[in-house]
């Protein structure tokens, strides 16, 4: 069952991932914004987690 605004493809073409995921963002615009800066806010928390965990320990420091 589609939605109302969701119109389906035509059969004939099949559109790339990259298309349909633009197509997603323009539709749902303030949350992907917010997806995608959460997820970026996690990743730069992770990697900095990392380098502080695995930061080399310095003699006399």
């Amino acid at each position: 069952m589609t939605e109302p605004g969701n119109a389906p493809e035509p059969q004939g073409e099949n559109p790339s991932f990259v298309k349909l995921a633009m197509r997603n963002m323009v539709r749902k615009g303030r949350q992907s914004l917010l997806h995608f800066g959460l997820t970026a806010a996690g990743f730069l928390a992770f990697i900095t987690l990392i380098a502080w965990l695995g930061r080399p320990q310095l003699p006399g420091g």
